[in-house]
């Protein structure tokens, strides 16, 4: 199983701790929108939360270093986003993450 297969099914499972094992220490997820970078510890949390399930995941390239996927995600307050991700890795954890996303109608 890949990294970004990996990733999908912890964060749908709400499984923090494989979060925990699957993202290095030094993470890092700028959120574009509002300018506040997310460490390990708040996508952990968050992750626990199960606030998101991802759906018709693609993973378009994927290698040691980097990868991305496309993938459709709902929340629990209904909204509904497509997202691209980008990942970066490092000793086969994921290391950076950024994404780009479009709403959904509900």
């Amino acid at each position: 199983m890949s990294i970004i297969e990996k990733m999908t099914k912890i964060l749908n499972d709400g499984d923090m701790a494989a979060a925990e094992q699957l993202i290095h220490d030094d993470y890092q997820f700028p959120m574009h929108s509002s300018g506040k970078k997310l460490s390990k510890a708040d996508v952990v949390k968050w992750v626990g939360m199960k606030d998101v399930k991802k759906e018709r995941v693609r993973v378009l390239f994927e290698n040691n270093e980097v990868g991305f996927e496309h993938s459709f995600v709902s929340f629990n307050d209904g909204n509904k986003e497509a997202v691209m991700t980008f990942y970066k890795f490092k000793d086969g954890k994921i290391i950076h993450q950024e994404t780009g996303a479009t709403k959904l109608p509900k």
